[in-house]
């Protein structure tokens, strides 16, 4: 249970000074809909109206605070012209300027004689300085009231900066004391204030450093946030290593027949990853094992070498990937090898139903199937295994810890975990996100993989990017158009991929396909095979064929606004092509002009195919959050730390962490009901119950 303390930062955010229901919507989408969402929404700058200059020194864009007299009113003749108010100091006159005016209550504020404190941004009219709609006007026995340094926020539609800093005075005035969790040392060392003090000073700012990432306050935030993600991931682990699992050491029959059969030598780095995960396998703890390699480095027969480790040993594997396409891809891709050596292999996903559905199910629970390979539909109830050894979980990054709990906890005793993904992550990520696990990297691509040249062209030259396809698919070749990503909006991208569709539909008739999102799986697969098939050459999709689709024929990428796109998406597009013999081209269609980072993003596609050096970039110019896609995941997004700006206390927390459960598992010592306040207060609820139950 939530500690009692806690309950004022999780109420609704309805319980905030002047958030009524249609405002609690609007702010809920901007912030998160808790109390505690509105204090995490920290500033992104400041305003300083600490300048108080004479109206002689002022200059046009910036902004200041002047001490005036209100000299005259000057109404319009007419409403659609500005009402002007001259007010003057002992130096020169200023023009204030309102549209739309309700004269009374400009009157009633702006009283001709009397003296008005006044801040806003400076603009030039005719060599006399003017401000348009003035931020604050005060009389001077309510100066104390102007902030002298106001915190800038993102806003969204509805939500006005004046409605925002109430909920945020609100937010702050519930938010209690709460006991210290951190280390004091490091606090003394850091010069770090309590945590109350430190959300004071980021909303309530006294000086222009309260908004620099390095100020002791925002490292402080940062540093909570951080410990409670690396605290939760080493009590997570911890579970799970608890949990004993049990050693699977095959005879190698099934490996070496199927390595006999290979076309080619494994890489280097695949039989050191197949060495580690066997190793981990053959031990009575239960492996947690990440398998982390670029585009096209061969991860799939790892993971089929691991699972024939399984089947040896005498108990049964399973594949989750993320989509019916994956699903379909590696059914199709592992069945034939696994037939060869006289394996049963079984395809389940959620579109399976009646008859045909219920006879896989049966097979998989008599032990008759020995590796099944499906999507999420592996977790539900009616899935039951014989005795699982080995899950397997791909595209790990679209999967949250608790789903790849569920899959290995559906043996008769716990299953080994390896997971995988596509995404090379940068160091700091690795440690962030997956700390709970070992790491097996895979950096070479198998031989024989073709190298891609990526070209950049502006949209204004499609026009050649079509003629060049059409030149292309008269020689054999096919052909991936993907469409360019709409304002987050799903319907929107369907509907650029509808009109792209179009277009190319009538320039080659009976030779273009379809795929996106919101098609239903059987119009998917369709689609699919007849690319495969060479029925159509060339398929116009949205971002859904980014991961792991395999058609080895098709040799041109055209990536349609690619500055839409980020670094590692566009190395998950490109890495589509390249996959058979055949030379291949990725062609990023850009709209000018660029901006600086788009620019930088299509420079480095350019310059290198080096998937690790690509999410390094990537995670610079990005940030966390898009690198891993983790928005559209169950993995955290950090509010309050930057790991770009704060990878150093990363390290520190993530030391702190395996300290604190190394001597304090049960989290009772003397820091102990405080750090769970901590995990509460971040919402790691999953890692408290991981201590309760042992």
């Amino acid at each position: 249970m939530r500690p009692e303390i806690l309950f004022p930062l999780f109420a609704p955010l309805s319980t905030l000074p002047g958030i009524g229901p249609r405002l609690e919507t609007q702010l809920a989408k901007l912030t998160g809909p808790k109390v505690v969402d509105v204090l995490w929404h920290l500033p992104v700058g400041l305003i300083d109206r600490s300048q108080r200059p004479k109206v002689s020194a002022v200059t046009e864009g910036e902004i200041v605070t002047l001490e005036l007299t209100v000299d005259s009113h000057r109404e319009p003749p007419s409403s659609k012209q500005p009402y002007r108010v001259i007010c003057s100091d002992e130096t020169g006159f200023i023009t204030l300027v309102f549209f739309h005016a309700h004269k009374d209550y400009l009157r009633k504020n702006l009283p001709e004689g009397e003296h008005r404190i006044i801040s806003g941004r400076i603009e030039m009219y005719g060599g006399v300085p003017q401000m348009t709609h003035p931020d604050y006007i005060v009389s001077p026995e309510e100066a104390a009231s102007l902030p002298l340094y106001e915190p800038i926020y993102g806003l969204t539609a509805g939500i006005t900066p004046k409605t925002l800093h109430k909920a945020i005075d609100g937010a702050l005035d519930a938010a209690p004391d709460l006991p210290e969790w951190q280390d004091l040392p490091l606090l003394q060392q850091g010069g770090w204030p309590t945590w109350r003090e430190a959300l004071n000073t980021l909303h309530k700012p006294e000086d222009l450093a309260s908004a620099a990432d390095d100020h002791p306050a925002r490292k402080r935030l940062a540093y909570d946030e951080l410990l409670a993600s690396q605290l939760a991931l080493r009590l997570t682990r911890r579970k799970l290593k608890r949990q004993k699992g049990r050693a699977l050491s095959g005879d190698a029959r099934l490996r070496t027949q199927v390595i006999k059969a290979l076309p080619f030598e494994l890489t280097v780095s695949q039989v050191r990853s197949v060495e580690e995960i066997l190793t981990d396998m053959a031990s009575e703890d239960r492996m947690l094992r990440m398998l982390q390699g670029d585009v096209g480095s061969g991860k799939t027969l790892v993971a089929l070498l691991a699972m024939l480790n399984a089947v040896e040993a005498g108990t049964q594997a399973a594949m989750m990937a993320p989509t019916e396409i994956l699903a379909h891809q590696h059914f199709e891709t592992i069945e034939p090898m696994a037939r060869d050596a006289g394996i049963s292999v079984a395809l389940i996903t959620g579109r399976g139903k009646g008859k045909a559905r219920q006879e896989a199910l049966a097979k998989l629970a008599s032990g008759e199937t020995q590796i099944v390979i499906g999507t999420h539909a592996l977790f539900q109830e009616d899935v039951a295994f014989n005795d699982l050894g080995l899950a397997v979980v791909d595209e790990q990054h679209r999967f949250g810890v608790h789903q790849r709990i569920a899959l290995s906890d559906k043996g008769p005793l716990r299953a080994d975990i390896l997971v995988m993904t596509a995404t090379p992550i940068p160091r700091t990520l690795t440690l962030t996100y997956y700390g709970d696990m070992d790491l097996s990297v895979l950096k070479e691509k198998p031989p024989g993989r073709q190298p891609i040249t990526t070209r950049a062209l502006p949209l204004e030259r499609l026009a050649e990017v079509t003629e060049g396809v059409g030149r292309a698919i008269r020689t054999g070749a096919r052909v991936y158009w993907v469409c360019p990503l709409v304002e987050e909006s799903d319907v929107l991208d369907v509907a650029a991929a509808e009109d792209r569709f179009a277009s190319l539909d009538t320039i080659f008739p009976g030779k273009v396909g379809l795929i996106h999102g919101r098609m239903k799986a059987t119009e998917k697969d369709a689609a699919m095979a007849a690319f495969q098939s060479g029925e159509i050459q060339i398929l116009v999709a949205t971002t859904v064929i980014e991961v792991g689709v395999d058609v080895a024929e098709a040799t041109i990428m055209v990536i349609e606004h690619a500055e839409r796109f980020g670094l590692s998406q566009l190395h998950q597009l490109r890495g589509r092509v390249g996959r058979g013999d055949k030379p291949s081209t990725c062609l990023l269609v850009y709209q000018q002009p660029l901006g600086e980072t788009a620019h930088d993003r299509i420079a480095i596609m350019r310059e290198t195919d080096d998937g690790f050096r690509i999410a390094e970039e990537d995670l610079r110019l990005r940030g966390p959050g898009d690198v891993l896609g983790v928005r559209q995941s169950g993995l955290p997004v950090f509010r309050m730390a930057d790991l770009g700006q704060h990878s150093d206390l990363l390290k520190i927390a993530d030391k702190d962490a395996e300290l604190i459960v190394e001597t304090d598992p049960e989290l009772e010592g003397p820091r102990g009901p405080a750090l769970r306040t901590l995990l509460y207060l971040f919402e790691k609820d999953e890692a408290v119950r991981f201590i309760r139950s042992g």
